[in-house]
């Protein structure tokens, strides 16, 4: 009979007191026993050191490590030297796994041996409710491959590394792609193995003004957008790609409209692609789309977006309340921040009725204690 495989759990922390006992204790009580815990303190100023050293006392298969700050990239590449284990998963340190999180990604594995990672779906925490989250429909209709050349395919603590396939030359995260080390990271491995999107929910992601995405958007942005430009001209759909890059460092008329036409040119050229591939392409230029109208969006600034949608004829690709809202930011801007302004309610409204408290859906898994 063969053994169950050790699971390294790699778990970065920086700062996360609030959270942390919350995250480090839903990995200990994991219905999988079989598992190690590299927790590395990434010179954290707050009391995250004594909450883990807790932790480490209490159960002898966490690793503490506490060190002075290196950042989140050098965090990750010496926990994945440190790993022992044949498969590596990825931990936040203010997310929350379910109990069955590990056991089900093992078991995909055990199904799957040929598989070099996965990721899984995950549910959303913010404001202290919990709303289930969905399957993206795009992941039934395009290629894993092509698709993590246009977005960042998995959310990155739901990931599991399968280290008896990726080669030790693949595994690392690259300091060249700051705040989106994990895009770049998953289309390398995409490109040479294969993965699989789980549809289960085995997270439950946390939504704060603290975390890494929202302290760092902007640079993130800046950063997926090159990622995605270098990927299109190694794929000969695109010449240059200053149009892409250049709304990702200042949002403007300009830039908009440069934008625009490129995502048209695009479209145009992966019009012209075989039938076995064109689903997959089109998917990903869709996304991004999506990822540039939010981009212009964040301005609030009505006009900008309202040009975006002209230029690139992508009206009937957003929500209807949005194109009522944003279809007078031409020649009436106050009006569209008005509307944008009442439809956000909306959505929290919408939003609230779909979620429940966090105390109700955790309580069961004990896991705030």
């Amino acid at each position: 009979m063969t053994a169950a495989p050790l699971v390294s759990v790699l778990l970065p922390v920086y700062n996360a007191g609030p959270y942390l006992a919350a995250a480090i204790g839903s990995i200990l009580r994991q219905d999988y026993v079989r598992l190690e815990v590299i927790a590395i303190d990434d010179g954290s100023s707050d009391n995250s050191l004594e909450i883990l050293e807790r932790h480490r006392k209490a159960d002898s298969r966490v690793t503490l490590i506490s060190r002075e700050n290196r950042g989140l990239i050098a965090t990750l590449n010496e926990g994945l030297k440190l790993a022992q284990g044949e498969l590596v998963a990825r931990m936040d340190a203010d997310d929350i796994a379910y109990p069955w999180r590990l056991s089900r990604q093992v078991a995909l594995f055990a199904d799957r041996p040929e598989l070099g990672f996965c990721g899984a779906g995950i549910d959303m925490l913010q404001h202290r409710r919990i709303k289930s989250g969905e399957l993206d429909p795009v992941f039934k209709i395009g290629r894993i491959p092509i698709l993590s050349q246009f977005f960042t395919i998995f959310m990155h603590p739901t990931v599991v590394y399968n280290r008896e396939v990726i080669g030790e030359d693949s595994l690392y995260y690259d300091p060249g792609y700051r705040h989106a080390e994990d895009f770049d990271l998953f289309r390398r491995l995409a490109a040479r193995y294969p993965a699989a999107m789980m549809p289960e929910n085995l997270l439950v992601y946390r939504i704060h003004p603290g975390s890494v995405t929202s302290r760092h958007a902007k640079e993130m942005r800046r950063t997926h957008l090159r990622i995605v430009a270098e990927n299109l001209e190694r794929e000969g759909l695109a010449e240059a790609t200053r149009d892409l890059r250049d709304i990702g460092e200042d949002v403007s008329f300009d830039t908009v409209a440069r934008a625009a036409r490129f995502i048209v040119a695009l479209e145009q050229r992966i019009a012209t692609l075989p039938d076995e591939t064109r689903p997959s392409f089109a998917a990903g230029a869709l996304n991004l789309f999506y990822f540039l109208y939010q981009l212009v969006g964040d301005e609030n600034k009505p006009p900008l977006t309202h040009e975006l949608l002209t230029r690139t004829a992508k009206w009937d690709a957003i929500r209807r309340r949005e194109k009522y809202a944003l279809s007078p930011g031409h020649w009436a801007p106050w009006l569209s921040l008005a509307s944008i302004t009442a439809g956000k309610k909306a959505d929290w409204l919408a939003h609230y009725l779909k979620t429940r408290p966090e105390a109700a859906v955790l309580k069961p898994y004990r896991v705030g204690a």
